[in-house]
């Protein structure tokens, strides 16, 4: 089913809405958030939908790399067998792609705005995350009494960042000074300092607080001096009875590049996960999201979309926010029928792109100039080992599995094991060229045709 040819014009912005809500299934967080964070649609006539993008740079990168990934997906949502696609650098795209500024939303410690949506009233409570949940209260309530720190670890998009700034703006709403930080801002904040001598006015900034909250805090791990300033600031911060609250994608214990002595701070007080969410609380987030939008969705509907086996809460809201959309631009009742075409609809790239382990291994290995079996085996010699951390830096990329899940898939190796190595790719990509074109180009083959 396609769109009403006679709307297309007034609603490219809605069309590209849409649109981005499948690109995002098929590109990794990153590269989404990159080079599609800011973009708009800006119009659509004579066969030709126009993409506002922020500058140049983006119009030039989308055009050269993405631009078939863009066709067709338009193509699934716009009638008629050909389409071009145009770049525009237009100021319209940065207010439009802009999320707006709630008046009134609590200020953090470092002048920057929390979101208000996470907030613990917003924050949907099931089996995979009480316990974090009732940790981060209490922490909110009486700071630096109970859990101190309190680590909280799991998956992308399973609310770790939501607690988080819920206890960042319950501290606030209470008096207490709270700042707010993710563990990449607190490296580069510390660089920074370090490269202009101002290494105490560093140091004040994040000791003179009632509340640290460092969001993916394995981002420092590695980095010797980063790790030994913040080793000194939490000793400061909890021997102070001050209250400090970490997030992680895995407990402490496997963040392998972290010194022992923060490590095991880490594990001072209480660590908490978060799993994936079962089907009675998908259903929970998707009643609470939906009557958020505005949306009247029946019972059947609201059970066919929780049905669906989603490993984390953004899929989930995704998966909602286009058969949203796509019933609004079709104008059109939400039936268990209509929001099965819509992500069918949306998602046929997804499913022919090659996520698969198998296919994505393949991938890698035939970059390397190796088999599969190669990637799989116990060979340790220099190339072999670093293809099989490359498969697992990708796999961990895609969002699709945990840790450990892909420990499994790629020769049975540990939890640990895959999150040293997504560190070391990782980091190694930063500096050196040949593996930043070598992952590009893997990215590029798993999203080809």
């Amino acid at each position: 089913m396609v769109i009403d040819p006679a709307a297309n014009s007034n609603h490219a912005a809605k069309i590209w809405e849409t649109a981005l809500g499948a690109l995002e299934c098929q590109l990794s967080r990153p590269n989404f958030r990159t080079w599609y964070s800011r973009t708009a649609g800006i119009a659509y006539e004579g066969g030709c939908f126009t993409v506002g993008v922020p500058n140049s740079f983006v119009a030039e990168y989308l055009e050269q790399n993405q631009c078939s990934l863009i066709e067709k997906t338009l193509m699934r949502l716009l009638p008629g067998n050909s389409l071009r696609i145009a770049f525009q650098v237009a100021g319209s795209a940065k207010a439009l792609a802009a999320p707006p500024k709630a008046e009134g939303a609590p200020q953090r410690g470092n002048g920057c705005r929390f979101n208000p949506r996470y907030d613990f009233d917003t924050f949907i409570v099931g089996s995979a995350n009480r316990l974090a949940h009732a940790a981060a209260l209490s922490a909110a309530q009486r700071p630096g009494e109970g859990y101190n720190p309190l680590f909280i670890h799991g998956g992308s998009g399973l609310g770790k960042t939501h607690l988080l700034q819920a206890i960042g703006q319950a501290a606030e709403r209470a008096g207490k000074t709270v700042r707010y930080v993710s563990g990449e801002q607190f490296t580069s904040e510390f660089v920074a300092a370090l490269k202009d001598r101002r290494a105490d006015e560093f140091r004040e900034k994040y000791r003179a607080v009632d509340v640290l909250l460092v969001d993916d805090v394995q981002f420092i791990a590695g980095k010797a001096q980063t790790e030994e300033t913040f080793f000194h600031t939490f000793n400061e911060l909890h021997n102070s009875g001050r209250q400090i609250v970490l997030s992680a994608d895995s407990p402490p214990r496997a963040i392998i590049q972290m010194e022992d002595r923060l490590r095991s701070r880490f594990e001072w007080g209480l660590t908490a996960e978060i799993a994936p969410p079962d089907e009675k609380m998908r259903l929970s987030i998707l009643k609470a999201r939906a009557e958020e939008a505005g949306a009247e969705l029946t019972p059947d509907v609201l059970d066919y979309m929780a049905s669906e086996v989603i490993r984390n809460i953004r899929e989930l809201e995704g998966n909602l926010n286009r058969v949203i959309a796509y019933s609004r631009l079709l104008r059109s009742v939400i039936t268990p029928d209509m929001a099965r075409r819509a992500l069918k609809n949306l998602t046929d790239a997804v499913e022919e792109k090659p996520s698969e382990p198998q296919k994505l291994l393949a991938t890698v290995a035939e970059c390397f100039e190796l088999t599969v079996d190669d990637i799989l085996g116990r060979k340790r010699d220099k190339e072999t080992a670093a293809a099989r951390q490359v498969a697992m830096y990708v796999m961990k990329n895609q969002k699709l599995w945990s840790l450990g899940e892909i420990g499994k898939l790629v020769g049975d190796r540990t939890a640990a094991t895959v999150s040293h190595a997504c560190d070391k790719i990782g980091q190694e990509a930063e500096y050196n060229p040949l593996l930043k074109r070598k992952l590009n180009d893997i990215e590029q083959r798993l999203t080809r045709e």
